[in-house]
């Protein structure tokens, strides 16, 4: 697996502000990293830095093997970080061709890019009858055109209605099943966890966790439990080694597991003990929920 963007202990203060303190982390290729965080997390200033739009103040980062300079590298980075800006009285392959001029590639991939993000049939149409959704896929398939190694995209959905949403997250997807390393920036939970394999989750400029998505705080889920005896349902479980947490709430106890257990182990445990359960149901922890598991845990 190659690397493709290394971040070490990255810090950038404005003023008395550290909007991004002591980061690391590294992108593989071949993945989709979400760095994911409520607004002011960080988030665009660390793309903005690796982009050299925005300086450090201390730490470095490196492209590839860290042998070519950034300017280089940047020439196999397609970006979009700022609202897409193209001429509104000229036609999507216009702006297009114009881009390919700016960024001195050649101009045979621009219909291809243009069906990539499903706008082959609008092509003829200048930008400024477009909506906004299709102005953001258009300023993807203009990130495409140098056929890039990583594919950077700051809150790619925002401001758009869902079908806009949908649209954008599917062609995110698509870019991925062909090979395309990507690194968005979203404060949405939802999207991280429909499009991501990894996430980076920043809080306050710091990272609080990095790695695969499904293997966030390695969840092994809870059970829900129903029995006639709650009380002495809730004390077999709280003596039990396996659960980390037993919450009794609303006629319903729930046990948070610390290790792999199924449900047949668990009814078959406490049948011995004379407990005979009336409700039983293993549930996953959603992202949400362990995100806020972790952001609570760190704000101490």
């Amino acid at each position: 697996m190659s690397t493709i963007l290394t971040v070490n202990n990255l810090t950038k203060k404005f003023g008395y502000l550290t909007a991004v303190k002591d980061l690391s982390f590294s992108i593989e290729k071949g993945n989709v990293y979400g760095i994911l965080g409520p607004n002011g997390s960080g988030k665009s200033t660390t793309l903005g830095i690796v982009l050299n739009v925005v300086n450090k103040t201390n730490g470095n980062f490196y492209w590839f093997d860290g042998n070519t300079s950034t300017h280089e590298a940047l020439k196999k980075v397609g970006a979009i970080i700022e609202r897409p800006n193209f001429y509104p009285y000229m036609t999507a392959v216009q702006n297009l061709k114009l881009v390919c001029k700016i960024k001195e590639v050649g101009q045979d991939k621009v219909e291809e890019k243009l069906e990539l993000v499903g706008l082959l049939d609008r092509k003829d149409s200048k930008f400024r009858t477009y909506s906004l959704g299709m102005k953001q896929r258009l300023a993807i398939a203009s990130a495409l055109l140098n056929d890039p190694e990583i594919l950077i995209l700051d809150e790619p959905t925002n401001g758009l209605d869902p079908q806009g949403i949908h649209q954008i997250r599917e062609i995110i997807k698509k870019i991925a099943s062909q090979g395309t390393t990507i690194l968005l920036a979203s404060h949405l939970l939802d999207e991280v966890e429909k499009v991501c394999s990894h996430v980076i989750i920043l809080r306050k400029g710091e990272k609080l966790y990095s790695g695969r998505v499904d293997g966030m705080l390695a969840s092994h889920g809870f059970f829900e439990l129903k029995s006639e005896d709650m009380k002495k349902l809730e004390e077999a479980l709280k003596s039990n080694n396996n659960f980390a947490e037993v919450k009794h709430e609303n006629g319903l106890i729930t046990a948070f597991l610390k290790e792999e257990m199924d449900a047949k182990s668990l009814n078959d445990s406490l049948y011995k003990k004379g407990i005979v359960l009336s409700h039983l149901v293993k549930r996953k922890e959603s992202l949400e929920e362990q995100f806020l598991t972790l952001t609570k845990n760190q704000s101490n």
